[in-house]
């Protein structure tokens, strides 16, 4: 007799992101590169985990009213525990393990424009479902997403990265100036297109529902 069901698959894995939300958030205020490391990998499965239980899930018809309720409270407890962390130690002066290439520092207003479409949509969403109306989520939001994970985790293998460099003298070889050009070409050209994609798709996310309405 299996332990579970089949169909259950989605939800496990989703209840598995959960549990690895806190830990990432944890290892990042590690000032350690195995610490960030160990983050980054832990994020890797969670962002990819994600996009398999949607996958599971839509293929086989697994789709339950548990995993419509979780599945979302996971992808925001992930945002949740990477962008504070981000912020937090970014701006912890007294650790130069924290500093973040090009910005040094997480500004605040894009951590306000992150979490407010979140909250925005959510509340957005409540409205709708109250009024008999759901909204699915678009294919800009979708994309949206991968950008901000492409920037998450870039960021954690900054954050890795840089403890190694400050351990091991590396600041100022040739190859570690090299490595930050990439690095920060990727950091902001993802952080970038995140936010235009995060502000983008609310506005699109208002036109249907004012569509809807």
């Amino acid at each position: 007799m299996p332990l579970f069901e089949r169909s259950a698959l989605p939800n496990i894995i989703t209840v598995g992101r959960i549990v690895m939300a806190p830990l990432v958030g944890y290892l990042i205020f590690v000032p350690t590169f195995t610490a960030r490391f160990i983050a980054f990998i832990l994020f890797l499965i969670a962002a990819f985990s994600d996009l398999w239980d949607g996958y599971l899930a839509r293929k086989h018809g697994w789709i339950s009213d548990f995993g419509k309720l979780v599945d979302p409270i996971a992808d925001k407890l992930l945002l949740m525990m990477t962008f504070i962390p981000f912020y937090i130690v970014s701006h912890d002066s007294s650790d130069p393990h924290g500093s973040l290439i090009v910005v040094g520092a997480l500004p605040l207003w894009i951590v306000i424009v992150i979490f407010g479409r979140e909250i925005g949509i959510t509340v957005i969403r409540s409205i709708a479902a109250k009024r008999g109306t759901v909204i699915p989520a678009g294919k800009t939001g979708k994309i949206k997403a991968v950008f901000q994970n492409i920037f998450v985790g870039t960021t954690i293998a900054w954050l890795a990265a840089h403890s190694a460099a400050i351990n091991e003298n590396w600041e100022g070889m040739q190859s570690w100036t090299y490595w930050t050009w990439f690095h920060g070409f990727v950091f902001i050209t993802s952080l970038v297109i995140a936010v235009f994609l995060t502000v983008y798709s609310f506005v699109v996310y208002l036109r249907e529902w004012r569509k809807l309405l």
